[in-house]
């Protein structure tokens, strides 16, 4: 049974995939392989995972301005997300998935913390919602 969340839309458009969740932000400056996708920040309980293709979950970025462009080097190398979900969206991953072209919600209404990893998610941040199926 898929019911819908709301939330508010900060880079538009919309991306379906299988839910990553993260309680821990993430840099993707030092946290995230451009090339690959895959988490690189040791101990980040994301680590070896890889982010493309997915629904990134996570509760706001962290580090450096620069994490941004690496954000765009994901789009660019077919390693990105294929949408993100913050609790609070801040300026870098808000301009990360502007430039990047991924699709951003955060503030939703209702916790994903009963929603298993793996389940397949469609974020449409044009109306800010996320379907989960």
């Amino acid at each position: 049974m898929s019911f819908t969340i709301q939330g508010r839309g900060i880079s538009k458009g919309a991306g379906t995939g299988a839910l990553l969740k993260s309680r821990e932000p993430i840099s993707f400056l030092s946290g995230v392989n451009p090339d690959t996708g895959v988490v690189i920040e040791k101990g980040h309980p994301l680590e070896n995972q890889c982010i493309a293709g997915k629904v990134l979950a996570f509760p706001y970025g962290k580090g450096s301005t620069v994490g941004s462009y690496i954000m765009y080097a994901l789009r660019r190398n077919n390693s990105a997300p294929s949408a993100i979900i913050n609790d609070t969206a801040e300026t870098i991953i808000a301009t990360g998935a502007i430039i990047g072209d991924i699709p951003l919600v955060d503030s939703l209404s209702q916790s994903l913390d009963d929603v298993a990893d793996g389940t397949v998610v469609t974020v449409d941040a044009d109306s800010g919602t996320v379907t989960v199926e």
